[in-house]
């Protein structure tokens, strides 16, 4: 059994544990008049997302929040219904995710942070802050590492790291899993989203969870494993100028890689979630989100005067 929750912890800090729900109702809780739209990659691939906040008055900077492993952009649905009010957000869903479109190809975090541009770009969301859990934490490191941060207003990560070594037993546990994974993938599902939490959730939450993240193709889903233990971007770490802020919820056997990455991320804040599950900002979303305000707050009042 302990073997088992070290092999499911290693896979969190792969990237593919943000999987996570609302307290029952999904989708109930988007702000009115959330608007979905698509963009088209270079690639063909047709990226949905979904869009909130006042028209008028927004503050800057926007936030683009990107999901992990499987799960859709709402999964963000409490962030999006608290911060629309003042500012304009966006979630995309990655590419095989959610509503985004099933290409047999980039599976893998240098293509996924691609797709993270074209949003940027496409949408003018210029300047954003990126805030990412898991697997993205790993894409918005590439996306440092392809085009610098002159897009970036700040980074918030979550429960995500950017590269790690990997001895030759969570190789091969990661490798068990993905077979066990391709065997039986209700069992793989339903294991998967309930591992997720310390909060009580419904069971018509799960249920429509699960749903959600059969949708991803389940080569597609083992690609962006293979792909999460391949890519290593912790040297773009260092090329990080903007503010930053670490989110995580407390796992001790890798708190020793989540202290890594703000080591290596100049001027960086990290704050632990002592009691909440890996969806730390579902099973606790009011503090989550108080951190993110105070965030961008103190990025208000570091910009430039004019």
């Amino acid at each position: 059994m302990k073997i088992k929750r070290l092999l499911a912890q290693a896979l969190v800090l792969i990237g593919f544990c943000c999987a996570v729900t609302s307290l029952g109702q999904a989708q109930d809780k988007l702000p009115p008049g959330t608007k979905k739209g698509f963009v088209t990659t270079s690639d063909s691939v047709k990226l949905h997302y979904l869009e909130a906040g006042p028209k008028s008055l927004r503050r800057s900077p926007t936030i683009l929040f990107v999901p992990g492993w499987m799960t859709p952009g709402w999964i963000w649905e409490y962030q999006l219904a608290h911060f629309a009010k003042n500012y304009r957000v966006v979630a995309m869903d990655p590419r095989s995710q959610g509503e985004s479109s099933k290409p047999a190809n980039g599976h893998y975090p240098a293509a996924r942070a691609r797709d993270i541009k074209s949003l940027v770009d496409q949408l003018e969301l210029k300047p954003v802050v990126l805030a990412a859990c898991a697997s993205g934490v790993t894409e918005v490191a590439s996306y440092v590492d392809q085009f610098g941060t002159e897009t970036l207003a700040g980074l918030v990560l979550v429960n995500g790291i950017a590269g790690r070594d990997y001895d030759e037993p969570t190789i091969s546990g990661l490798l068990a899993y993905t077979n066990s994974f391709q065997l039986d993938r209700q069992k793989a599902a339903d294991r998967f989203v309930r591992g997720l939490y310390k909060k009580l959730q419904s069971e018509d939450y799960i249920r429509r969870m699960k749903q959600a993240t059969l949708r991803m193709p389940t080569n597609s889903a083992v690609a962006l494993i293979v792909g999460g233990i391949t890519s290593d971007n912790r040297a773009a770490l260092p090329k990080i100028d903007k503010p930053t802020l670490i989110v995580v919820a407390m796992v001790r056997p890798w708190m020793q890689f989540y202290e890594d990455l703000q080591k290596r991320i100049q001027g960086s804040r990290m704050e632990v979630f002592e009691d909440a599950g890996h969806a730390l900002f579902v099973d606790e979303a009011a503090r989550f989100n108080i951190l993110l305000e105070g965030f961008l707050n103190n990025l208000a009042r570091e910009q430039p005067k004019n």
